[in-house]
This record gives structure tokens, C-alpha cells and sequence, in this order.
């Protein structure tokens, strides 16, 4: 029997229930978390592009209220920045920072706990899109969506870096589950939020995204969508580096307490400070050397070391499954509107790689497919939105059409005194809840 993928409404009933996906999933998130926290124990020390998150960290749970103390004030950087991710990590590690104060444990060992912390935040978020992932493609998608990020390094070791990167990912996670679930407000929401609060370059997905919905889905919900998309238009391009009051009332509030500045500027300066600011980043990139790369660097380098043996498996899915094209094209095209930078890191678009695992599950879970061993009464249970076998009746399917092959002979008066006798041999089944296409039958 060969079993086919849908186009992009195809719905998902791969979410079986029950204990098996609750056992799975809690082997699932142990296999991810134990990597994660091995590479921190390997590699604990601070990278220097989270050296500011990891600061904030610190102060808010050594310094706490004595805000005097606080380094930002001494060295405060050139532009100003959010304490909002710094101070819910701190929050959520400060329960077990708090004992190993009483302890006296070194220094050290509240800094794992803080990576500890954020590495669980992240993959939550992660947990999050595997769980819709399951409900839309099913279990074995799930499955190797799990393996295929455990044989990857950067993302699980990024993981529980403290970088504005890492912290966006946890919302860009969120967004690509709701984006599954087809709740696209909610889903263009979480990145408002991320791009407002943590990293503006988050309006190229929402960008692309926000189009796509545009163009596809304008007939159901256009009046949220419109207003989303506008919404985030309008304030991530011209926020940069969190100062929006309104939506986010804490960003100007911590940035003042905290770092000592007022954040409330005038428009015409926000609008300088955006236009030299994308200026002076041109322009350094270009001295930048070995930072500095071609425009196709992220497709040709970046991307390969990234997703390994998944690289060449999400280009494959792309091309078996419909529904994997409507996912993969934003995100593609959040890379390339990237790529025009000349400075070009792999965490500016590590956000991508959730997406991109995805397609290549999807493909790894075709190839390894042995649909032919399912028992018939478990096809109602899969997302398949097209079944091609030999049973002229499947429990949740339609028959679309039959295809007559070889019977028996039948010997008759006459000439030619054979002939060949065809019935049905072979069903094509759809999903009658998203077959759009009047078919003949199986009649």
C-alpha cells in the first residue's frame, strides 16, 4: 500500500492519544534536555555577544535591589537594552541560586544554573512546536523530528546561551506552534512580542509570514490578520532596541531602573537613531573580515554545518509533502532577506533551523515508512490525506476513484473466443474534510 501527504490544508490526526504520546514525549524531552545540559557542564564559560545578558543575570541575583551596583551603569554599552529575558531566567533560577549562596558554592555553578534555566525555557518552547508537530504530521514525524535535533550541535548548544538570539527563540518556538495549529493571530502575536522585546530583525519572518496569510487565508480572518500584521510593521521597524511603551510597558521601565537611562524618545529620533544605526552596520560589516561573507554563505555554509545530514533531507521534503512548502517558504525568505547583510552569524538565523528540522523529518519519516504493516482500522487514526490500496472501503476516507485491473479469463462464443475480465483493483481515498475537487467514485 502507498500512502501519500496532502496539500497545505491537509489536517493532522497523527496526535493518537493517550500514554503513548505522554511517555514519548517525556523520553523525548530527557533526550534534548540531557544533551543540553552536557554541553553546558562541557562548555559553561560566556560567549561574548551574551556577556550582557549573562551581567544582567548576575546583578539581579547577587546585587538585587542595590541597584548602585549594578555594572550596566559603568559600562552601559552604546545603545540601550531590555532586562525583561534577563530577569525572568533570573527568576526562574533564583529558587536554586538562593541554596548554593547558603552553600557557598562557587560563582560558577550559578551560572549553569542559570544556562540550566534558559535551556528549559527554550526547549519548553521546543516541546511546545514537537507536541503540534505530532497532532499534524503524526508520531513518526515527531520522532525523527527528535532524532534529527539531537544528532545537530548548534542548536541544543545555543540552547543555553544568553543571547538575544536564544531569548527570541523561545517565541519564534511558540510561534511556529500556534503557526501549526492555525491560529495565525496568536502565531503573529508571538513575534511582535519577540521582535519588539528582543530582536527587531524578527520583522523579516514577520515579514514573509504575515504576506503569506495575506494572500492565503485573507478570506477567514482578514481583519486580525491585517491588523497584526500592520501592528507589527509598524512598531518593530520603528522601535529598535525596546522602547515601545505601550505594548510593553516593563521594557522602558527596566531599562530605566536598571541601566539608569529614560528610554522615552522623541520620533524623529528614534528614526535617526534607526536609519544610522542600519548605516554604520553596512558600513562596519565591511571590515569585519572574516565575519564578512557572500550573500549565499548562509545556504552554502552556515545551514550545512548546521542541519548536517537533515540539509539535503528538508530540501527533499519540500519536494514529497504540499504542506511543507507553506511552512518552509517564510522562513527560507527570512534567510535571504538576511543574507543582503554582509555580516553574517549563524545565530542570526538559528530561529530557522526548528522549521528546517521539520521538512527533514518529514522526509526521513517518508523514506522509513512501512505503512504497508498498519492494520486497516488504524488508518483513521494517521493525517494521511490521500490512501492509495487495495481495500475499496477505508473507516474515515472517501473513495475517490477506482482503477479496473486483471480479473480472470472468460472463455465466450464467437471471436475472439477469450476475453480478458477487469474489476477494481486499486482505491485512491481521500479525506473528505478537505477534499475540495468533485470526484467520480468508486461505484
Amino acid at each position: 500500500m502507498f500512502v501519500g501527504g496532502g496539500d497545505i490544508d491537509g489536517v493532522g490526526g497523527g496526535g493518537s492519544s493517550g500514554g503513548y504520546g505522554e511517555k514519548e514525549g517525556r523520553g523525548y524531552d530527557l533526550l534534548l534536555g540531557s544533551i543540553a545540559a552536557f554541553y553546558v557542564l562541557m562548555a559553561p564559560y560566556t560567549k561574548v555577544e551574551e556577556s550582557f545578558n549573562i551581567q544582567a543575570m548576575h546583578d539581579i541575583l547577587f546585587h538585587r535591589h542595590h541597584l548602585d551596583n549594578y555594572d550596566h551603569l559603568e559600562f552601559p554599552g552604546v545603545v540601550p537594552r531590555t532586562f525583561i529575558g534577563a530577569f525572568l531566567i533570573s527568576t526562574l533560577a533564583s529558587p536554586l541560586v538562593f541554596a548554593m549562596r547558603l552553600l557557598q558554592f562557587p560563582k560558577l555553578y550559578a551560572l549553569i544554573a542559570v544556562r540550566l534555566a534558559l535551556g528549559s525555557v527554550t526547549l519548553g518552547t521546543f516541546r511546545f512546536f514537537r507536541i503540534q508537530v505530532r497532532q499534524k504530521f503524526g508520531h513518526q514525524v515527531e520522532g525523527f523530528l527528535v532524532v534529527v535535533t539531537a544528532f545537530q550541535f548548534h542548536l541544543l548548544f545555543y540552547s543555553t546561551r544568553g543571547l538575544p538570539n536564544i531569548l527570541a527563540l523561545g517565541g519564534v518556538n511558540l510561534a511556529y506552534g500556534y503557526w501549526l495549529k492555525q491560529k495565525y493571530y496568536v502565531s503573529l502575536n508571538c513575534l511582535i512580542f519577540v521582535a519588539i522585546v528582543f530582536r527587531c530583525d524578527m520583522l523579516l519572518l514577520i515579514g514573509p509570514l504575515g504576506l503569506q496569510l495575506l494572500l492565503i487565508f485573507f478570506l477567514k480572518s482578514s481583519d486580525q490578520i491585517c491588523f497584526s500584521f500592520w501592528l507589527g510593521l509598524n512598531t518593530a521597524s520603528a522601535l529598535r532596541y525596546y522602547r515601545l511603551v505601550l505594548p510593553c510597558p516593563l521594557t522602558p521601565l527596566c531599562g530605566k531602573d536598571y541601566c539608569g537611562q529614560n528610554l522615552k524618545y522623541s520620533g524623529s529620533t528614534l528614526f535617526l537613531t534607526e536609519a544610522l544605526n542600519g548605516v554604520l552596520m553596512e558600513a562596519c560589516s565591511l571590515d569585519l573580515g572574516d565575519r564578512t561573507h557572500s550573500f549565499h554563505w548562509y545556504f552554502t555554509s552556515a545551514l550545512p554545518r548546521s542541519l548536517l545530514a537533515a540539509y539535503p533531507l528538508f530540501m527533499l521534503g519540500v519536494v514529497l509533502d504540499r504542506r511543507v512548502r507553506y511552512f518552509v517558504l517564510p522562513v527560507v525568505l527570512f534567510i535571504l532577506l538576511y543574507s543582503k547583510l554582509p555580516h553574517k552569524e549563524l545565530r542570526f538565523i538559528i530561529s530557522s533551523v526548528p522549521m528546517f528540522n521539520l521538512s527533514a523529518a518529514v522526509a526521513a519519516s517518508r523514506m522509513y515508512s512501512k505503512e504497508e504493516s498498519i492494520p486497516l482500522k488504524e488508518y483513521k487514526q494517521r493525517n494521511f490525506t490521500y490512501l492509495v490500496s487495495e481495500h475499496s472501503s477505508v473507516d474515515g476516507y472517501e473513495c475517490l476513484f477506482s482503477v479496473n485491473g486483471f480479473s480472470r479469463i472468460l472463455l465466450q462464443h464467437g471471436f475472439p473466443p477469450v476475453a480478458l475480465v477487469k474489476k477494481p483493483k486499486v482505491y485512491v481515498h481521500g479525506d473528505g474534510k478537505v477534499m475540495d475537487i468533485k470526484w467520480r467514485g468508486c461505484s
